[in-house]
């Protein structure tokens, strides 16, 4: 960025300092917006706070970097205000051509309704403008009619020879612009005149009367229509014009002031039409597309000006589309290189040719993108430098797409190493007129692809097939595919080049995010990636990628079947923390979709699906707002009451477990997640059909891993296809990392031998409760007395229960249900079904699962129950007898009973054994409702490797289920500082 001081220095056109401000059709659709426009030139000259400008200040230089900030009395510049027609809807640009469509047509009717509509447009902008004088607006309006009146007249001729010729177009087009310039000039001139009269009124001489000229840029900027397609300027002759207008206007001006004072307090400004201009033999022409702007910077460079500044209806240049990347954001800084290729990759903000002239200038030229509806805004500066040579960690500055392209693929054997394949393929195509906006070819030559619009594949086809018909009919090419609708999309930035790992992060961005690369193409400038992909997934490839290179968080869709315990812990968790991980992951968990359970039809889902910075996200508000349920655990819905509606929108559907992954799932997320929070076969069955839909599924139950082989086998195969990730820690050991310690002996090349321990927690509560180890208490008192507070023995979960108590088996089964430890009906653990159901899960990892099932397991365990179809209350007191007689055989021992499985993976063998454990063995002494897993293997043999403790618990659980999910994301989109914790109440981030 210039400094003032550098600016002191600058001087432009006739010695002075110029700005150049340039307001489109959106900025001038109505009389609102021309008060609007006026009131931000007249901030630029300092002049709304009530701080004219004296003359002598206007002597001092402006600063270039004004145009981000209202400029103090003292910088005031000399403006040129480029003004484009009227937007809006109609726009009168698109009218007026409208209008010579219609003549064509000999449509008169239609004619007389598009001319009428122009002169009402006009008409009541003029009479909404009160400011300006009666006979001033008379005098507008009726200039307005007489131009109508000529427009007419040229259409008569169009309809009469009933030809639409290119010079009257744009003849036509032309005059939107002069319209709107005059308006705005008169209404600035008119505040200055009331702004210059209470000025001397009040006594004040000196004070700078700016004044505002209409100049119809035709008599100034020049194009030489034969040098290239869109015309070239003819700066020489344009520049001579500009200094004889500039003279013209000036005289005239210096006219209208009596006094030399006045005179010499004057400060004159121009309001320049946009997007017309002449040819060199002085017939009125345009400069076609994006014209205003594109005036605005040839006013530039004529001028010197210090910056160009382009006020249209957006902050500045975004880092992504915000309609299909909600969390792109304005970039303050953007090289011209970077500008260039965001724009011809989309980027409507600003064309290509916009910056030629501001890189041309000498200097070159800053040019400024402001939102004239918020002009506090400081918006984007296009100059030199960008923000992506400071921060290598956002080495990309943005991304773009051009949609609705096709890709055309050349290949054959005989392609190979044969001259002139290239020169005839492009050459054919060239002559077709067929544009080529990207080209790739493998080093072995066997085929070439390249990109172009859809609307020229088909003729491109034709033309390489005519072109090629010897060597397809001799199949030396075998091949000439088309491909369509694909999107092209553009990752920009300067910082890319020399930086290490762009190109691996932006295409592991895009595998991550299940999309299929079509074609890739980069300059060795390094400024640019391109990659071709389908255009069905072209918004999801742009969300993918934006958050891969940190300008936005990664966005998650998430559900959650299961309103147990886990799943309310769960909903809060993820309520509380999700901006902690968004800060220290970059991740954004939003919670799309809620199901009670599967028997439940209503969804609670999000009304506004969007993502972005404020993305909505259901919370335990909003679930218990629709269903009526408490979620502070243990109080009855009845008692809970919401002193504040619902804070998001949410509603319910109906659909139930059939259609709840169409709810959470969308094509447009990368990453889409469901937690299964229940203990259900039927949600258990689902599994597979989430994985193929591309959705992770984060699972607590079990019973999809230990179901039919059917079932299992299409979990395997949907884990093979590597559409998602099938997470399954918690299915085994609640909050203990047995899977992933499982996982990593085997991937360091160990060899499991057995696996033995305690998996289920209410068998460990209940065999703990009838018989106690001896010295848990000394234990405990030790632990406590040395860690000054950190340890706490059992009291949490039976808090009236001491440890060295015993109790009968009937007790302890009561107990283990009032925690929440068992099912209603505990037949489900004392025959050992979860148990097998988590060995299932083992044998899948182990490569043991195809030769068992769960009724194989519990045919080969011993059992407390003979009869799995008894009821509990039929045998409770059979078993209180048996198992106090178990207990006392098991004490003259020195043993006690406890509820053991072993996986022997040498034998193939997998069993559940009530078993007498010598009181001293770490069986024994786990404490209660806790896990215990030993591994042998070979490198451990003697002493096991040893996983241990608490497994129960809701808020243990999801807090294991969240972190899975960040171990699976962090790996996906790498992680800043931060760790995730836990506690027994909760998780949080350090």
């Amino acid at each position: 960025m210039q400094t003032k001081k550098e600016h002191f220095h600058h001087i432009g056109f006739q010695g002075k300092l110029w700005q150049v401000h340039k307001f489109g059709g959106t900025s001038v659709q109505n009389a609102e917006c021309f008060l609007q426009v006026a009131s931000i030139v007249e901030e630029q000259l300092g002049l709304l706070d009530g701080n004219a400008a004296t003359a002598d200040d206007t002597a001092t230089a402006c600063d270039g970097d004004s145009s981000s900030s209202p400029v103090t009395p003292i910088y005031a510049p000399f403006l040129a205000v480029v003004v484009s027609a009227m937007g809006g809807k109609p726009k009168v640009t698109d009218l007026l051509l409208e209008s010579v469509t219609a003549a064509s047509l000999r449509d008169e009717e239609k004619v007389q309704q598009v001319l009428d509509i122009l002169l009402s447009k006009h008409d009541d902008c003029l009479d909404a403008l009160e400011i300006i004088k009666d006979d001033k607006r008379l005098e507008l309006k009726n200039r307005i009619r007489k131009d109508i009146e000529d427009i007419r007249d040229i259409l008569k001729t169009v309809s009469l020879m009933k030809w639409k010729a290119e010079r009257i177009s744009e003849l036509v087009s032309g005059y939107g612009e002069t319209w709107s310039a005059q308006i705005l000039n008169e209404l600035l001139m008119e505040r200055s005149r009331q702004r210059a009269s209470n000025n001397n009124g009040g006594g004040i001489s000196s004070m700078v009367q700016h004044c505002f000229r209409y100049i119809d840029a035709r008599r100034v900027i020049t194009i030489d229509e034969d040098a290239i397609e869109n015309g070239a300027v003819c700066w020489d002759i344009s520049s001579e014009k500009l200094k004889q207008v500039y003279q013209e206007e000036y005289a005239h001006v210096v006219q209208s002031y009596d006094e030399n004072a006045q005179r010499d307090n004057m400060q004159m400004h121009f309001v320049i039409t946009g997007y017309v201009a002449s040819n060199t033999d002085g017939v009125a022409t345009t400069l076609q597309r994006d014209g205003s702007d594109y005036s605005a910077s040839i006013m530039g460079r004529l001028l010197e000006s210090t910056n160009i500044t382009i006020w249209t209806d957006v902050d500045g240049v975004l880092s992504a589309d915000p309609r299909r990347v909600p969390d792109s954001y304005v970039l303050p800084e953007v090289s011209f290189n970077e500008a260039m290729e965001l724009a011809y990759f989309g980027a409507k903000v600003i064309h290509p040719k916009t910056m030629q002239p501001a890189i041309m200038g000498e200097p070159q030229i800053p040019i400024y993108i402001r939102n004239t509806f918020n002009s506090k805004f400081r918006g984007s500066r296009i100059f030199t430098s960008s923000t992506t040579h400071t921060d290598r960690d956002r080495c990309v500055c943005g991304f773009s797409s051009i949609e609705k392209m096709a890709i055309v693929n050349v290949e054959g054997s005989g392609m190979v190493g044969v001259k002139g394949v290239a020169r005839r393929l492009f050459g054919t195509l060239e002559s077709m007129g067929v544009n080529v906006v990207l080209i790739s070819q493998a080093s072995s030559e066997h085929s070439i692809t390249f990109a172009t619009t859809m609307t020229q594949a088909k003729s491109a086809k034709l033309a390489i097939e005519e072109e090629f018909h010897k060597e397809i009919k001799q199949n030396h090419i075998s091949n000439i595919d088309v491909v369509a609708p694909c999107s092209i999309i553009a990752a920009v930035g300067d910082g890319m080049h020399l930086t290490t790992g762009v190109a691996g992060r932006f295409f592991s961005a895009l595998g991550d995010a299940k999309i299929n690369i079509l074609a890739i193409s980069q300059g060795s400038s390094e400024r640019n990636i391109s990659a071709v992909v389908l255009e069905s997934e072209s918004t999801r490839a742009l969300r993918a990628i934006h958050a891969a290179f940190r300008l936005s968080h990664t966005n998650v869709r998430v559900g959650i079947v299961g309103m147990s315990e886990v799943g309310e812990s769960l909903l809060k968790l993820l309520d509380t923390q999700r901006q902690k991980l968004k800060s220290a992951f970059e991740i954004d968990l939003q919670v799309c979709a809620v199901l009670k359970n599967s028997k439940t039809s209503d969804i609670v889902v999000l009304e506004n699906q969007l993502g972005g910075v404020n993305a909505d996200s259901i919370t335990v508000v909003e679930y218990s707002h629709h269903m009526g349920d408490s979620l502070l655990l243990g109080a009855s819905a009845s008692s809970v009451t919401f002193e504040k509606p619902p804070m998001i929108g949410t509603k319910l559907v109906d659909g139930g477990l059939q259609n709840f992954s169409q709810q959470v799932f969308s094509e447009d997320c990368a990453h889409t997640i469901i937690f299964d929070c229940t203990g259900d076969v039927h949600v258990g069955a689902k599994h597979a059909e989430w994985l193929d839909s591309g959705i992770h599924v984060v699972t607590a139950n079990n019973t999809g891993l230990s179901g039919s082989k059917a079932l299992r086998d299409a979990i395997k195969k949907a884990e093979i296809s590597k559409k998602a990730n099938y997470l399954r820690e918690v299915a085994v050991g609640g909050g203990l990392p047995v899977i992933s310690t499982l996982r990593d002996l085997l991937s360091s090349g160990d060899h499991i031998r057995r696996i033995d321990g305690i998996l289920s927690v209410s068998m460990s509560y209940i065999m703990h409760r009838i018989a106690p180890p001896p010295g848990g208490i000394e234990c405990s008192t030790y632990d406590e007395s040395i860690t000054m507070g950190a340890y706490r023995h059992d009291k949490s979960m039976s808090p009236s229960v001491s440890r060295s108590q015993t109790c009968p088996f009937s007790q302890a089964v009561r107990e283990a249900i009032a925690l929440g430890l068992m099912e209603e009906d505990p037949m489900k653990d004392l025959c050992n079904e979860y148990t097998a159901r988590c060995l299932m899960v083992l044998a899948r990892e182990v490569g043991m699962d195809e030769e068992y099932d769960i009724n194989k397991i519990q045919s080969q365990s011993s059992c407390l129950v003979s009869n799995f179809d008894d009821k509990y209350s039929d045998i409770e007191a059979d078993l209180d007898f048996m198992m106090k007689k178990r207990v006392t055989t098991a004490a003259a021992k020195g043993c006690v009973p406890r509820h053991v499985f072993s996986v022997d993976v040498k034998r193939g063998l997998i069993s559940i054994n009530l078993v007498d454990i010598p009181n001293n063995h770490i069986f024994a002494t786990t404490a209660p409702s806790c896990e215990c897993v030993r591994f042998f293997t070979e490198r451990h043999k003697t002493y096991p490797l040893i996983v241990q403790g608490p497994s129960a618990g809701a808020d243990s659980t999801a807090s294991a289920l969240l972190a899975e999910v960040l171990n699976m994301m962090k790996n996906k989109v790498g992680s800043k500082s931060g760790n995730i914790s836990r506690s027994t109440s909760t998780s949080f981030l350090t």
